[in-house]
């Protein structure tokens, strides 16, 4: 059963890659870009990833996209302001479009299985127990990262704030 939808989700990830690429309207584009994201976040859940998935959406699809979706709302995309392409860049496409195919055929042609291991332990990407190692193990560099943060947005505010010329 999950090994039908991990296939229907890395189908759905791969049509809407596809439907992102070839997609005129820069807005659509990025939301294909959107459904991919969450299309290999679920993939993470079916391979008992919940932390990385949780990570990949709230980083990707979250704040990545917004700041895409930002950026193109405010540039000013006229098809009439595009300076005219040669067709030097479709051969180049092309030729990097062939090199990707014939890499990917390469690395296919063996057949490729996946097999899970038999002492695999199926709690390993919980939140749980990472939460547990960062806890426990990694509770110091943990910390010094987070003062190290927090330094960090305490020097962007006195910097934002200076009326002062430097």
């Amino acid at each position: 059963m999950s090994l039908t939808i991990f296939s229907i989700l890395g189908l759905a990830s791969v049509i809407f890659a596809l439907l992102m690429v070839f997609t005129k309207n820069p807005v659509r584009s990025v939301i294909f870009l959107i459904l991919t994201f969450f299309s290999i976040a679920g993939q993470y859940v079916l391979l008992n990833a919940q932390f990385l998935a949780v990570v990949h959406i709230i980083v990707y699809a979250g704040a990545v996209m917004v700041l895409f979706l930002f950026v193109l709302m405010l540039l000013n995309l006229n098809t009439e302001a595009e300076p005219r392409q040669t067709h030097r860049w479709k051969l180049g496409a092309a030729i990097a479009a062939g090199m990707l195919l014939v890499t990917f055929v390469g690395a296919l042609r063996g057949g490729i299985q996946i097999t899970v291991p038999e002492n695999s332990n199926p709690s390993v990407g919980l939140v749980q127990n990472l939460g547990k190692v960062l806890f426990t193990d990694f509770v110091v560099p943990f910390e010094v990262a987070g003062i190290l943060f927090l330094a960090a947005m305490v020097g962007a505010v006195l910097l934002g704030k200076r009326d002062v010329k430097i």
